[in-house]
């Protein structure tokens, strides 16, 4: 990965190569499930998939809310359950 290359991100390597593990452990690169993802990871991922939907409605014309972002459904399977109570109160 590129970004080894460079010191001064070298806290950011375990955030970006595990942004697309699932808390149920379905993700990848390496399967982690729960805790086991660094926080970081878990919370792009979750953003993520909020920007990507959001752009993809853009696209279609659609409003954010119009949407529906599908993330409370999801809690528990693909996203921390934690998170998406935390973002929700905000």
């Amino acid at each position: 990965m590129i970004i080894n290359e460079i010191e001064s991100l070298a806290p950011m390597v375990p955030i970006i190569l595990h942004h697309h593990e699932r808390y149920d452990g379905k993700g990848y690169p390496d399967g982690l499930k729960g805790e086991a993802i660094p926080i970081g990871a878990r919370i792009v991922h979750v953003t993520d998939a909020y920007d990507t939907m959001v752009r993809a409605c853009y696209r279609d014309m659609m409003t954010a809310g119009a949407c529906g972002f599908r993330a409370p459904q999801d809690a528990g399977t693909q996203f921390d359950r934690k998170l998406l109570k935390l973002s929700s109160q905000s």
